[in-house]
């Protein structure tokens, strides 16, 4: 239903192909449930690699449903630009958090848990527990 609270999910990689496929992957992994808000904010304005705060910004203000954002971060710049806009205090929506999680693994992990309907924090901490996974 679209009136559900459900948690927004920006994905922000330094490529805009990055961040695409691996919305587009997380998403067809949670299945066909609830449509979670998933964003890509990947690369530059101009189509370059790098971060984009406002490509952030503009991502997190389209996913977010009341239940708070979850943004997750591919490498450095990206975290601290992040941090930046969330230090600035009014160009992200209320209850968005950077959450510290690996980016493909934990992308696939809050968006799966948000199809759930969980709150901000079980999402944050799917994501997080992400880190635990191993392949060998």
């Amino acid at each position: 239903m679209s009136d559900e609270k459900l948690v927004g999910i920006v994905l922000v990689s330094h490529s805009a192909e990055v961040a695409a496929s691996v919305a587009e992957l997380a998403k067809g992994l949670a299945g066909g449930g609830t449509e979670v808000p998933v964003a890509a904010a990947g690369g530059t304005e101009g189509g370059g690699l790098g971060t984009s705060a406002e490509l952030i910004a503009a991502a997190a203000a389209a996913v977010d449903r009341g239940a708070g954002v979850a943004v997750l971060t591919d490498l450095g710049s990206a975290v601290l630009t992040v941090k930046a806009l969330l230090a600035e205090g009014d160009e992200l929506p209320a209850g968005t958090r950077l959450v510290d999680a690996p980016f493909v693994e934990g992308a696939v992990a809050a968006v799966v848990t948000a199809a759930a309907g969980a709150d901000l924090a079980a999402v944050e901490a799917a994501a997080a527990e992400a880190y635990t996974y191993r392949k060998v």
